[in-house]
């Protein structure tokens, strides 16, 4: 707990695998109701939103975690 309180240890690695699954959730629900939506295309369009909603909100988080790995090894250097 000490190490939440003064920084010493990051919070957000730990909430991003949350996020993703909240990501993943919106993207399914909203790609549903694009598909059943009754517009032209609707039915493909929901599939694509799917499925590049999934990947973008994959990227997306794989680039923050990358960015506290960075942070970890510069820590665990500058230690050295």
């Amino acid at each position: 707990m000490k190490d939440i309180l003064f920084f010493d240890s990051m919070l957000t690695p730990k909430i991003i695998t949350v996020v993703y699954w909240l990501l993943l959730l919106g993207v399914l629900i909203s790609g549903l109701g694009f598909m059943f939506s009754g517009q032209t295309g609707g039915f493909l369009g929901g599939i694509a939103m799917i499925v590049g909603g999934a990947i973008g909100a994959r990227i997306w988080c794989e680039l923050l975690i990358v960015l506290f790995k960075i942070h970890d090894n510069i820590k665990r250097v500058a230690q050295n």
